[in-house]
């Protein structure tokens, strides 16, 4: 049963969200793909330690009040995800089309964390932060404060 809806979440990563999705689905779909983006950052120095996957699993439980199987589910189906996708664009895209500016934000915040969680800012993490930021057009300044902060809770 929850592989099944696994697999709708994950089909429905590809396809534009529309009005007459159920809320339950589009929550899911828009977790996953901010929790591929994290997975994706994490990895983007080649290197994903033990500190990184904690800090996901910390950021995505509180970030969407999940419980601690939600969160380990929504994990193992965001890896999938992420080792089967080629480009951070259709999750980028999904999430640019379905959330406010203020969302945006927290989600670039998250990113920021992930990429600080093992106590440095790798040159391919900062990058990769930059790059999703830019496709989910936020503002360059705005990008740089969360930065700033994230690195200032290192």
């Amino acid at each position: 049963m929850l592989r099944k809806f696994v697999d709708k979440v994950v089909s429905g990563i590809s396809t534009p969200l529309s009005e007459g999705e159920s809320t339950e689905v589009r929550e899911h779909t828009l977790r996953l793909a901010t929790a591929v983006l994290m997975i994706d950052v994490a990895r983007a120095d080649h290197s994903f330690d033990e500190d990184e996957f904690d800090r996901i699993l910390e950021l995505v439980a509180k970030h969407f009040d999940l419980s601690a199987e939600d969160t380990a589910d929504l994990i193992v189906a965001a890896h999938e995800r992420a080792q089967e996708s080629v480009s951070a664009y259709e999750f980028t895209k999904l999430l640019h089309d379905n959330l406010d500016e203020r969302e945006k934000l927290r989600i670039v915040s998250l990113l920021w964390q992930v990429a600080y969680a093992d106590g440095e800012l790798d040159k391919y993490e900062n990058a990769f932060v930059l790059k999703i930021s830019d496709l989910l057009h936020v503002s360059r300044p705005r990008v740089m404060r969360l930065k700033h902060d994230a690195g200032k809770s290192v």
